[in-house]
């Protein structure tokens, strides 16, 4: 197998290249690496197949996470991504055909889309209490060991297997430069540590299957479906037992609970099963919500020192994305959109008074923009109003309008939100059957 490894070096660094990303610690880029590719490919190969390579170190890079704190992701340099990528598309095949049909993160042809659609299956079955599982830091907790013992199982080179050990103890450059031995987990941000997380919570996968249990995983977010809260209780008692037991992982018990689905956050939807018509309606979590929030703040700053244009390009991109992911949902979204499209129109308007400057200014502005010479002076001299309320008053809403906005080429929620695939079909009579695109 690692005979097919090097074989496939070319086009995994293709793959590494497509995926762009940052340099590792020894600050080489990808072009960089490409000029050289003819001499390196060479004795890289050489160096797998005669058990010389040796895995650089990995920069730890710190992100937030969705629901507060931080997410470490591990970068290697991009050769050692070219090898990680060549294991990862010798191993797939390998593992793929038998992972459980409840696994949906990192897959091919599944998505967080599939992922909630399978749990709204699950609920219009009447499962409508969820067992919410959050193991404890998971990426960074993997025990090597029973890892390298789950590969051995079906991976018979040695070769291979000692390379894959190598690559998880790399060592690791943090923030402040201190380089530490990593002797568990793997570490988010390299082509191979999707696939890894698979194999190892594959265990659990079929453990809830020979239980009879109805569940939905991606990645490290498994929710399991059963019938009554006492039920959950149960499950959740023994499930967790199996975790800590036998896979050496950690349930953060902060985090995990047995309750209704509506008030959980899975995969930043919140899921909701109606007893008296047995259907099923997709929402946004409370975390979404918070989330879209913060970030509407972070794109329109006050202080923006670019062109409004960029602003409004930088919204869109971020709005179609969004949109594309929460568009499948089916209620409770309208009214949170028409909100958060007048709180952006209302932060372009701080913007632009912000670029406008002085209060005189601001009333020659409006001035032009047809407001009333003595309403408009009126606006601006009218106690010590600061920018951000300035930015809701009739003059400044009329001299800014929604429609010049529009001009301007901002695209809002509302709209995309009704162009979604998901609103141009019938939900009814199974509204958990969404078709989205």
């Amino acid at each position: 197998m690692l005979q097919e490894v090097t074989g496939r070096l070319e086009s995994a660094f293709e793959a590494v290249a497509a995926n762009k990303g940052a340099g590792g610690p020894d600050g080489q880029s990808i072009e960089q690496v490409r000029q050289h590719l003819p001499v390196l490919l060479p004795v890289l190969r050489q160096d797998l197949l005669q058990g010389k390579y040796e895995p650089g170190d990995i920069r730890r890079v710190w992100i937030p996470k969705a629901g507060g704190g931080q997410r470490g992701l591990g970068i290697p340099n991009v050769i050692d991504r070219v090898v990680q990528e060549a294991v990862r598309q010798v191993l797939e095949p390998l593992y793929e055909p038998t992972f459980h049909p409840g696994s949906h993160g990192f897959r091919a042809g599944r998505s967080c889309h599939t992922a909630i659609r399978q749990a709204l299956e699950h609920l219009a079955q009447g499962r409508d209490w969820v067992v919410d599982i959050d193991l404890e830091n998971f990426f960074n907790a993997v025990n090597h060991q029973r890892l390298m013992s789950r590969l051995a199982l079906r991976v018979q080179d040695k070769r291979l297997l000692r390379l894959i050990s190598r690559m998880l103890k790399a060592r690791v450059v943090m923030p402040d430069g201190l380089v530490v031995g990593n002797d568990e987990g793997v570490p988010q941000g390299g082509p191979l540590s999707p696939l890894l997380s698979n194999i190892v919570l594959d265990e659990l996968d079929w453990e809830l299957h020979a239980r009879g249990l109805s569940f939905v995983r991606y990645a490290d977010d498994a929710n399991i479906y059963v019938r009554s809260e006492r039920a959950g209780q149960r499950v959740m008692a023994s499930v967790s037992r199996f975790i800590e037991g036998r896979l050496r992982l950690k349930v953060n018990p902060g985090k995990s609970a047995v309750a209704r689905p509506e008030e959980r956050h899975f995969l930043g939807f919140s899921l909701r099963w109606e007893p008296l018509d047995g259907s099923v309606r997709v929402g946004l979590s409370q975390r979404t919500k918070d989330r879209m929030d913060d970030k509407l703040r972070e794109l329109t700053p006050r202080p923006w020192g670019n062109s409004l244009k960029a602003c409004v390009k930088a919204i869109n991109v971020y709005v179609t994305g969004w949109i594309g992911f929460f568009g499948i949902c089916t209620v409770q979204i309208e009214p949170a959109l028409q909100r958060w499209d007048a709180h952006i129109r209302r932060r372009l308007r701080a913007i632009e008074l912000k670029h406008w400057k002085s209060r005189r200014s601001i009333a020659r502005k409006l001035i032009k923009c047809g407001v009333g010479r003595r309403t408009a002076w009126r606006t601006v001299q009218s106690g010590r109003r600061s920018i951000w309320a300035l930015s809701h008053t009739p003059a400044v809403d009329r001299a800014l309008k929604n429609s010049l906005w529009e001009e301007r080429g901002l695209t809002t929620l509302s709209q995309r939100y009704w162009a979604h695939p998901a609103r141009q079909h019938a939900l009814e009579p199974e509204p958990y059957a969404l078709a989205w695109g």
